[in-house]
Order: structure tokens, then C-alpha cells, then sequence
């Protein structure tokens, strides 16, 4: 029976140790350690965690915030904890999931958190909507690529003597962008 600490910030420069903290407060066995995004849980750490946890163990965390950002994926995180026969505490909404107010809870603050992450995700639509008409925001710049250059290495792809891969590499482009420029010039 471990009590396991998932502890998540949303960029590398975020510290985290406020959140270890809980790991003396619990008597914490081991703490999984994620700094990206909760928009989903294609996480390392998040990965490693749910394959590490076992019937018996106490998974914490500082706010269920720090677990998901989407409800979905929340309800689909602590039904494979309980699946597993694990219990899922978070430390700021006082959520116990080994009861039934803590189930019912987690599904309110669940999604309370994705409607804050929604708000932000508009906020900052309305913002850079703003800013352009404005003048302000430009958006990412497009790629400049000469065009006479790009032509002749297109050529070449097309006439088999080099893959799109090295045609890539040869105009220092994505493939997305190569790709997207041999439809807009069709080519």
C-alpha cells in the first residue's frame, strides 16, 4: 500500500516544490513529476504513475487541476484508479474518492477545471482578435521560400531523382510546409 504524489506543472520554468510539499505532509512513497500541458494525459510521467499504482495504493495530488484539465479524461483517470483499487485524495478540494461525496465532488470540481481552462482558451481568442484588429498581432509569419528554388527541387521530386524527405531537407522546410506549398503554387 503506497501513497504515490503526481505532481504537474504546465512549462518546464514552473517550479513544482510547492506541490512536493504534500510529500512530507502524506508521508509520500514516490512522486511522478510532469511539466506540460494537463490538456490531455499523453504524459510521461502520467503514463509511468497509472502503470505504477496497485491495489491498495493512495494516489494524491495537490488539486485535481494538476491531474486533468478535461473532464473527460478526469472521469476516465479516476475510473481506472478504481478499477485498480486505487483512492484518489486531492489536498485543496478535500476530495477522498474512498466515498461517495468525494466521487460526487471530484465530478463537480472536474468540471469546474475545464470550464476555467475553456475561459482562458477564449479569453486568449478574444485577445489575439483584439490585437489584430488593432494591428498589433500578426500571427506567426509565413515561411519565405524562393519560389525559383523551391520549383527546381520540386521538379526533381517529381521526376523521382530525390524523395520529398531530401527535397525537405533541401529548402530547410517541414514537411507540412513543403507539402502545403506544392498545393497553394501547384505544383
Amino acid at each position: 500500500m503506497a501513497k504515490i504524489l503526481y505532481v504537474r506543472v504546465s512549462t518546464k520554468e514552473q517550479e513544482t516544490e510547492r506541490q512536493e510539499e504534500l510529500a512530507k505532509q502524506y508521508s509520500i512513497d514516490k512522486i511522478f513529476i510532469d511539466k506540460q500541458s494537463g490538456k490531455n494525459t499523453d504524459r510521461p510521467q502520467f503514463k509511468a504513475m497509472m502503470n505504477y499504482l496497485r491495489e491498495g495504493d493512495t494516489l494524491y495530488v495537490e488539486s485535481i487541476s494538476r491531474l486533468s484539465r478535461s473532464i473527460r479524461d478526469l472521469l476516465k483517470t479516476v475510473d481506472e484508479l478504481n478499477a485498480k483499487g486505487v483512492v484518489f485524495k486531492s489536498a485543496k478540494e478535500s476530495i477522498d474518492t474512498s466515498t461517495p461525496q468525494g466521487k460526487f465532488m471530484l465530478s463537480i470540481f472536474g468540471a469546474l477545471a475545464e470550464l476555467e481552462r475553456e475561459q482562458m482558451l477564449q479569453r486568449q481568442a478574444e485577445g489575439i482578435a483584439i490585437a489584430k484588429a488593432q494591428g498589433k498581432y500578426q500571427g506567426r509569419q509565413p515561411i519565405k521560400i524562393n519560389r525559383n528554388k523551391f520549383e527546381s527541387v520540386c521538379a526533381d521530386w517529381r521526376a523521382g531523382k530525390i524523395t520529398a524527405v531530401q527535397a525537405q531537407r533541401k529548402l530547410s522546410v517541414t514537411a507540412s510546409t513543403f507539402y502545403r506549398r506544392v498545393k497553394e503554387w501547384g505544383l
